[in-house]
């Protein structure tokens, strides 16, 4: 394609609000535009990379037999109120109603919609296992879309749908839909790991997010020194055992701790370590509350709390919440005398404590030589608290480390979540009806494209890997108007598309500075640069991700770019 034929308008300086550094990139290089906050419209180079994106996930879905298929972006109201997410999604949903104030939704997802088709179509295990999957705009009504494509209001989407009539089918399943996603993450170049992960408001149970590395990822991902493992923080086990330390209990006794309300304030007012410190929250859980209790060092995992108490939403309880039920305000509250109808759960560390301090639901007073198996009468452990770095590895090789992630794709096990709520069965081989058993499975492809650019770029732009690049070649003639560099340019145009090159040819009559930096911006891997040794055959050859430059004759032009193919 000619440059002077396209629409790539580059820009000298970085937008005010493009806060990451792929953001930055894809507006300066001319790849999106931003209509409205969080909203889009992808120009042609943007277009290209996600068409080869899309291609290589596409490949990879046919390769284990999932059809792709195209759902509507409208949905009924009706299969929302169905599964019971009409609710649960809350403020997130795109909502709208029609000249007959029908309600529906701008989906964010299809599990309703598949689940639906699948109730209405597929009567027989014959027919299972099936796969579904489509690449469509979804859209999510985010409160403050930020970090350009990452987080948006609307954006493109990979999603898949497997449906089983037994858990050890969708297991084999999940596993190759699993290594699939691992093919396509290293095809498309990413540094990337496959993470331990929570549901959410998708539901099912196992499920596991590919997180692409970056220092600007809103995910923490917690992995082994040593092995694979790796989780999001949320989701990462701590150990159910700790040694007590061999000391003699002391008698309980209350003291006055005057105006010190956090943890590090008590410690250095006790003068004691903070982690003789037992920290205390009170949570609204599915409307009845719920103490927790963990060491001054660690904090609470709202996510583990949940999944333990098998709850739908957990909620911190407020200042005067905590007055009411407890008697005291934050800081001073404790699970020494608490009522009978609050539940007291403490972290697994708790339990080995010894002669530490709580807070004694009495304003300015604070237990100390508090004793977990001699004071705490109800109380019941579980692991509720965030892995810390250099905490032991869940898989017992390692320490954990942390590390900033950005999610672009996630496999879920549903199980039959969906399929119950809006009956979707079919005669198994007793000719018994049965509840089908189904999978999702998402990639966020304009995520995708984004956390490419945070990866791949340096301080002039973007340095794309050759399989998602807009163009294979960049050809630059620096002299328009010089007619052997105009012919020689022309003439290897030509050639390399006849050789199946994809080539960007830069014709434009600009100076040769606005071309290099428009061509650093662009980050084509491949720069063949026409210039004043045209009358000889000689050109300069660019690698955009080493900088490296060369000289070639234009002879050996194909045979050198091939070899760069197939790298």
């Amino acid at each position: 394609m000619k440059q002077s034929k396209m629409l790539i308008p580059t820009l000298k300086e970085t937008p005010a609000d493009a806060d990451t550094l792929s953001h930055q990139w894809l507006m300066r290089a001319g790849f999106i535009r931003q209509n409205f906050s969080g909203v889009y419209s992808y120009l042609p180079l943007g277009k290209r990379v996600l068409d080869k994106i899309e291609r290589i996930i596409r490949e990879e879905m046919d390769a284990i037999g999932a059809n792709e298929l195209l759902m509507p972006a409208m949905q009924s109201a009706d299969l929302w109120k169905e599964s019971g997410r009409w609710d649960k999604m809350g403020a997130e949903l795109m909502r709208l109603h029609d000249r007959h104030e029908r309600e529906f939704v701008l989906g964010p997802t299809h599990e309703e919609v598949v689940t639906s088709m699948i109730r209405d179509e597929v009567k027989s295990y014959k027919k299972l296992p099936l796969t579904l999957y489509q690449i469509q705009t979804k859209f999510r009504d985010e409160r403050r879309p930020r970090f350009g494509l990452l987080r948006g209001r609307e954006f493109i989407m990979k999603d898949a749908y497997s449906f089983h009539d037994s858990d050890e089918s969708l297991d084999t399943y999940y596993e190759e839909m699993y290594d699939a996603y691992s093919r396509i993450f290293t095809r498309l170049g990413l540094n990337f790991r496959a993470v331990i992960a929570d549901s959410g408001a998708m539901g099912g149970k196992d499920t596991h997010e590919f997180m692409a590395l970056s220092e600007i990822g809103e995910d923490t991902i917690a992995f082994s020194s040593v092995s694979d493992y790796a989780a999001n923080i949320e989701m990462a086990k701590v150990p159910d055992y700790y040694q007590s330390p061999n000391e003699e209990p002391k008698p309980l006794e209350k003291v006055a701790t005057p105006n010190q309300r956090t943890m590090e304030e008590v410690a250095n007012y006790l003068d004691h370590d903070l982690d003789q410190g037992l920290k205390s929250l009170l949570f609204n859980v599915d409307e009845e509350f719920v103490l927790t209790v963990t060491r001054g060092d660690h904090e609470v995992n709202e996510i583990k709390l949940k999944h333990h108490l098998n709850a739908d939403e957990v909620t911190l309880a407020t200042e005067d919440q905590t007055q009411d039920v407890l008697g005291a305000y934050f800081g001073s509250i404790g699970p020494i005398g608490v009522k009978n109808d609050v539940k007291i759960i403490g972290d697994f560390a708790v339990r080995a404590v010894s002669n530490a301090t709580c807070g004694a639901n009495e304003d300015g007073y604070h237990f100390i030589n508090v004793n977990p198996s001699r004071d705490f009468a109800e109380i019941e452990f579980a692991d509720i608290r965030f892995i810390k770095e250099g905490d032991p590895s869940p898989d017992g090789q390692g320490v954990i480390q942390f590390a900033e992630g950005i999610e672009i794709g996630q496999v879920f096990k549903l199980g039959q979540f969906y399929a119950d709520k809006l009956g979707a069965s079919i005669l198994n081989d007793q000719g018994k009806a049965q509840t089908v058993t189904m999978g999702c499975y998402g990639i966020g492809v304009t995520r995708t494209m984004a956390a490419i650019v945070e990866q791949f770029n340096d301080d002039r732009g973007i340095t794309w890997p050759t399989q998602v690049a807009p163009y294979q070649v960049h050809l630059l003639v620096i002299n328009s108007k010089n007619e052997e560099q105009r012919t020689l340019g022309d003439k290897l145009y030509q050639q390399l598309l006849e050789e199946g090159f994809e080539v960007l040819y830069d014709d434009r009559k600009e100076r040769a500075g606005v071309k290099f930096a428009d061509s650093d911006l662009i980050g084509i891997p491949n720069r063949i640069t026409v210039g004043k040794k045209a009358s000889d055959g000689i050109v300069e050859y660019k690698d955009r991700q080493t900088n490296d430059q060369s000289e070639l004759h234009e002879s050996d032009i194909n045979a050198f770019l091939k070899s760069r193919m197939d790298r």
